[in-house]
């Protein structure tokens, strides 16, 4: 290949090991080893039984993404990919090769506003922590200022701060969750999908979203999708051309 792609799974053996039954070390090595010798199919096959198993794994998303991409399903690679940043944010082999296999597949991805943007600064877990942090520290001050005699402006406004904290970690919470990367987020597995804007193969086309594009999925009808899609519209896809990040 022409492009760089770091496709090795040997440093992350042990990590994944630690994490699952013995059974499942096994079929871990089974795939690697399948991997190792070029059959990757058989790779894929193997990884994905694991997922199915429910052991989810930041590494074996990656891993079966690796085997997917060098099958050519760059659907199928990207969708992982994603699904190993789903888990860890800061995996920056699955980030690197994501970059590299859109590139490949031409995929589009959604935009994200502003606010989407500035919330992506910190994870949901550490929000979640921030926002804990904010309410009892607040609720603590309450309390200490309710039974001193003394009203300090001091003790007040470090209530509203914390107020405040616990208030924007939320909100960005539920930005994460509900934005273009969250709950909805849907990557397109099959190849040159038409998104239409009726639920019917004959409907006029709006976009033509090549494998691995991003959709946000608004509702379900039947075997089609109605989603958020790149180019700001929105639009139906069949709902077997496509599969949800966060599994």
């Amino acid at each position: 290949m022409k492009k760089r792609i770091c496709l090795s799974i040997a440093a992350i053996v042990f990590v994944f090991a630690g994490a699952v039954s013995a059974a499942d070390q096994s079929a871990f090595a089974k795939a690697n080893q399948a991997y190792n010798e070029g059959r990757f199919e058989e790779a894929a096959d193997g990884y994905e039984g694991l997922v199915r198993s429910g052991n989810w794994n930041a590494n074996l998303f990656y891993d079966l993404g690796n085997a997917r991409f060098r099958l050519g399903d760059f659907g199928k690679a990207i969708l992982n990919y994603e699904r190993a940043l789903a888990l860890d944010p800061h995996h920056p082999e699955a980030d690197a090769n994501l970059r590299l296999a859109r590139d490949e597949a031409r995929a589009l991805e959604l935009r994200k506003d502003w606010v989407e943007r500035y919330a992506n600064m910190a994870t949901v877990k550490q929000y979640s922590i921030a926002a804990a942090a904010g309410f009892w520290f607040a609720l603590f001050m309450i309390a200490h200022l309710l039974l001193s005699r003394r009203r300090s402006a001091g003790r007040i406004a470090l209530i509203a701060l914390s107020v405040a904290v616990s208030g924007v970690s939320i909100f960005a919470i539920y930005t994460l969750e509900n934005g273009t990367r969250g709950n909805a987020l849907a990557v397109v597995t099959g190849k040159e999908i038409e998104a239409r804007l009726a639920t019917a193969d004959d409907a006029k086309s709006v976009l033509l979203l090549p494998a691995g594009s991003e959709i946000k999925i608004l509702s379900e009808r039947g075997d089609w999708i109605y989603g958020a899609l790149p180019n700001d519209q929105r639009g139906w896809i069949p709902a077997a051309s496509a599969e949800r990040v966060r599994l």
